[in-house]
């Protein structure tokens, strides 16, 4: 519900959205007269990101297109800056990273791809370099959330937007969650509406198309999101085939929890949902309150968290009771094109690796 107050904090915001946008725009400018340089590369430079800040699924997206640009053999690295990691500068993550020396979303594209080669640095453009330095065999390169980064002039573009906050109907921050204005979307060879209805009509997705003005240059895609088999975490036993008995914990620290809170509540109703914020890190409070709420639920009862969250929780295990690791679970998720794209996407990208 609105209220007079939210009215009021969000007409307070405005003004400095608007400060906000003269600078995004003067920047953009400078690189699009070239007054700023971009810097290209000899090798395919693939770059995944969003306008909005956050939630768009840009992590599952990287994913997916690890998985089809090894199919075609190649040798994959991705490289980001790192967020919240507690490190600086340029690093290649290895087994033994943590989550604070790369980052969450790093460490979860090593853990699930242990065979590409995974960095991150703030410098993208020093990040490359130093990855093409040390591994010449590299044949492409992913850049994880880097479309404000225009250091780096990557050869394909592919801009993610949120089926419920489409950045067309979203405003600049503070008042709104759009990085630069709408009209960076000009620069995406594809735009990819993410976290759609399965059943998304033909009808809407037109609606869609039309709403976003694309340019004869653009391609546009509807993806959603599919849930795979839980894994367990430390010593849990495989998932089991849970029903309205089950008593459910989960934990998130994601932007948008909601799409995985409505699945869970389709296994079974009995669920109790704790939300934090995106990248949260787990004090040890946090920790006390985790195992207390699981210590109350009744009969049988399991944890179930975001792969991001596993990332944090299992680097804290020292704090965690044998009992709450015996019951903790990751949910992997996918993404999955919809009205039969999904050739055709792929077909893009591989079109781009020929050129």
């Amino acid at each position: 519900m609105v209220t007079r107050n939210h009215i009021e904090i969000y007409n307070s915001l405005v003004p400095m959205s608007l400060v906000y946008g003269i600078g995004t725009k003067l920047r953009n400018t400078l690189y699009n007269k070239r007054w700023l340089a971009s810097k290209s590369y000899l090798l395919p430079v693939i770059c995944v990101g969003n306008l909005a800040v956050g939630g768009t699924g840009k992590t599952p997206h990287t994913e997916y297109l690890i998985n089809l640009l090894q199919a075609e053999g190649l040798q994959v690295a991705t490289l980001s800056r790192g967020y919240k990691r507690h490190t600086k500068g340029y690093l290649r993550a290895t087994a033994e990273s943590t989550v604070s020396d790369i980052g969450d979303e790093p460490w979860q594209l090593l853990h699930n791809h242990p065979d590409i080669t995974v960095a991150v640095d703030e410098d993208r453009c020093h990040g490359i370099e130093q990855l093409l330095q040390e591994q010449p065999q590299i044949d492409v390169i992913l850049l994880d959330d880097a479309y404000q980064h225009r250091a780096v002039k990557a050869g394909l573009n592919i801009l993610l937007t949120d089926y419920h906050r489409l950045y067309t109907r979203d405003m600049l921050l503070p008042a709104g969650r759009l990085r630069e204005s709408k009209a960076g979307a000009q620069r995406a060879q594809i735009i990819i509406v993410t976290k759609c209805p399965a059943q998304l009509s033909e009808a809407e997705a037109h609606d869609i198309k039309a709403e976003l003005r694309l340019m004869p240059h653009q391609q546009l895609y509807f993806t959603t999101i599919t849930y795979g088999e839980p894994q367990p975490m430390f010593d849990a036993a495989p998932w089991p085939c849970i029903d309205d008995t089950y008593e459910l914990l989960a934990i998130t620290g994601i932007a948008h929890p909601e799409p995985m809170i409505d699945y869970l509540h389709s296994l079974t109703p009995h669920l109790v949902h704790l939300s934090y914020a995106d990248h949260h890190d787990f004090t040890a409070t946090d920790l006390q309150h985790l195992q207390t709420k699981f210590a109350q639920l009744p009969g049988k009862k399991l944890i179930i968290t975001t792969q991001k969250d596993a990332a944090r929780l299992q680097g804290l295990a020292s704090q965690l009771a044998p009992a709450f690791q015996q019951h903790l679970y990751a949910l992997p998720i996918q993404v999955e094109f919809i009205h039969e794209q999904q050739a055709a996407f792929d077909q893009s990208v591989i079109n781009y690796l020929k050129q």
